[in-house]
């Protein structure tokens, strides 16, 4: 059983260190939902800015893939 199972974790942050403790939070069995801006009204833009930082893979960046993971994301 993961320690922080049924905790539910909402995240606000952007770049490193709100997104590195909310995923600590995921790796540890908690339901972590990450609230990201949405893209301006040519859809450029939302989201995190990690997202778009050094190499891409898949249109994110290495980075952001290692940040995300244990998440959902949702845009408002």
């Amino acid at each position: 059983m993961s320690a922080l199972k049924g905790m539910k974790v909402l995240e606000l942050g952007t770049l490193i260190a709100g997104p590195f403790a909310a995923r600590m939070f995921g790796e540890f069995g908690a339901d972590v939902i990450k609230v990201e801006t949405p893209p301006d009204q040519h859809g450029q833009g939302g989201g995190d800015p990690i997202r778009s930082w050094r190499h891409l893979h898949e249109g994110n960046s290495l980075w952001w893939t290692v940040q995300a993971r244990n998440k959902q994301s949702i845009s408002l």
